[in-house]
């Protein structure tokens, strides 16, 4: 199943999306897709409602309505850095022993075709193509990777754009680098984990100006999305609909000679795998 938000900022509707141009309207059954949503069980309360209104035909033309982030503000959003070996490389770092952990400002959430803003002081704003879990039950000192696979609600293609000298350049923590205003694209849907015989086979890819700049595979990941679920809830309790990022591969602006940045009127397209494709427009600051 493929779940949607469509909508005017701040007023999506909750839809089910039938091949590329329809969809099943089913604001009449949940509010949003939200921790409500995944605490009365998520998907699972649609599956037979949406099927019995596709046998009778029950389908809206997308059209050119907008399309927003597939959940609604989450309470938290938690990246993993350095989770791709060959991105650590490209970076100077070391690949990690344990997975990097930082969060992101919620409110940085925004739909796959909406602008990205580059912040006031902003000189060195990057992409990052990323698969991003999210959080269908409560999850908390979870025993196992394969227990935490039932804490997850779906998958969901993400930009975890950065801007480079905010995080490496100012003391402090990487939040502030990643945390300005549009710095989260998310969508265009929530895929639930049914719809992948393998999560970890999956191509990202990444053009900016219709040049390719990343491209990679989830299997090269350092810690797959059911060990990063099982190792966060040691340490924090994840939330129905809360967001993980889970890391990028090679290819970002940081990482080529010389170092590329994007800059107002930029488009930056990037998809993976069953999850879609996004396309941003990049605007100057306030």
């Amino acid at each position: 199943m493929r779940i949607a938000r469509i909508g005017a900022p701040g007023a999506e509707r909750p839809a089910v999306l039938v091949g590329e141009k329809e969809y099943v309207d089913v604001s009449d059954l949940v509010d949003d897709i939200d921790s409500t949503f995944f605490e009365s069980g998520g998907s699972g309360t649609l599956a037979q409602i949406v099927a019995q209104r596709l046998a009778e035909r029950r389908t809206l033309p997308l059209g050119e309505q907008r399309i927003g982030a597939p959940i609604a503000r989450p309470h938290q959003i938690v990246c993993v850095g350095l989770n791709y070996a060959d991105h650590a490389a490209e970076s100077g770092m070391a690949i990690p022993e344990e997975p990097i952990l930082f969060t992101k400002s919620p409110n940085t959430l925004i739909g796959p075709f909406d602008d990205v803003r580059i912040p006031r002081g902003g000189t060195k704003t990057d992409w990052e193509v990323e698969l991003g879990i999210v959080i269908g039950r409560r999850a908390s000192y979870i025993e196992s990777p394969e227990q935490a696979r039932e804490h997850i609600a779906g998958y969901v293609l993400v930009n975890d754009v950065s801007e480079r000298a905010f995080q490496l350049e100012r003391s402090g923590q990487w939040l502030k680098g990643k945390s300005a205003e549009t710095f989260n694209p998310a969508g265009p849907w929530l895929v639930t984990p049914d719809e992948f015989a393998d999560v970890r086979a999956l191509r990202m890819w990444l053009d900016v100006n219709g040049v390719r700049r990343q491209t990679g595979m989830t299997s090269t990941m350092i810690f797959p999305p059911e060990e990063l679920v099982h190792y966060i809830s040691q340490f924090m309790v994840l939330e129905p609909g809360d967001l993980i990022n889970t890391g990028t591969p090679p290819g970002v602006g940081m990482g080529h000679e010389p170092a590329v940045w994007l800059q107002p009127g930029d488009v930056i397209e990037l998809g993976i795998d069953g999850l879609g494709a996004q396309r941003q427009n990049v605007v100057g600051p306030r």
